[in-house]
Order: structure tokens, then sequence, then C-alpha cells
């Protein structure tokens, strides 16, 4: 008797990601906000955006990682670069973490966080 082909999805297509697909480090949670995923160097002379990878925007902090220091100087310093209330960012994960999960409550699109991130890198 001949064997039955079984067809099988790619590995990749199997698993249902939390976040919907998008180009880089921007995303969007089941409730449609949009969410950044940052690797924190906190400790740095000067705040500022280091580089935006697929993985991650990577950001230097002018604050030291004690107390929520660096936490609180990363939500002011993310909201200025992307003109937005302090009120608007928020840390989704990673409070004791190098690597945060950012969440974006705003009007701004994925492309246009993503759009002023790059454009702040230097």
């Amino acid at each position: 008797m001949p064997r039955k082909e079984v067809k099988r999805k790619p590995a990749a297509a199997a698993s249902s990601p939390a976040h919907t697909p998008a180009a880089g480090p921007v995303s969007e949670d089941k409730s449609g906000a949009v969410t950044v995923s940052v690797h924190v160097k906190p400790g740095s002379k000067q705040s500022g955006i280091t580089d935006v990878s697929a993985e991650a925007v990577g950001v230097s902090i002018a604050a030291p990682p004690t107390d929520g220091e660096a936490n609180a100087e990363l939500i002011r310093f993310l909201a200025e670069v992307l003109d937005l209330k302090k009120s608007q960012i928020s840390l989704s994960k990673g409070s004791r973490s190098r690597d945060k999960l950012i969440r974006v409550d705003s009007s701004l699109s994925r492309e246009e966080v993503l759009r002023r991130l790059q454009e702040a890198v230097g």
C-alpha cells in the first residue's frame, strides 16, 4: 500500500508571533499599540540613538542604571525623539534588563515611529 504524503508548513510559518511581523524593531501588539524593542546602554556621556538594527534600537542613556534612573531617562529621551508626551511612552517589559519593550500610545503609525527613530541615529 502506498504511503500517504503529508504536507508540512515551513518552520517560520508554523509559529504564530505575539507581535505583527514588521521590518525592524518596531511592531504592533495585539491591542494595536506600537511597540519598540530597545537595547539600552546606561551610563553614557550623553543620551542618543546609536543604531536601528533588525532586532532592536540601540540607545545610550546618560543616567546610571540605579533606582530606575536609566528607565526614566529612556522614557524622557524617546518622548523627545518621537515628539510625544512622556505619558504616551511606557515600559512594557524589561525594567531590570538592558533589553526592553517600549509601548507607544499615540496615533503614530509603526512606519512613522521607525522613520523618526532612524532619523535620530547619530
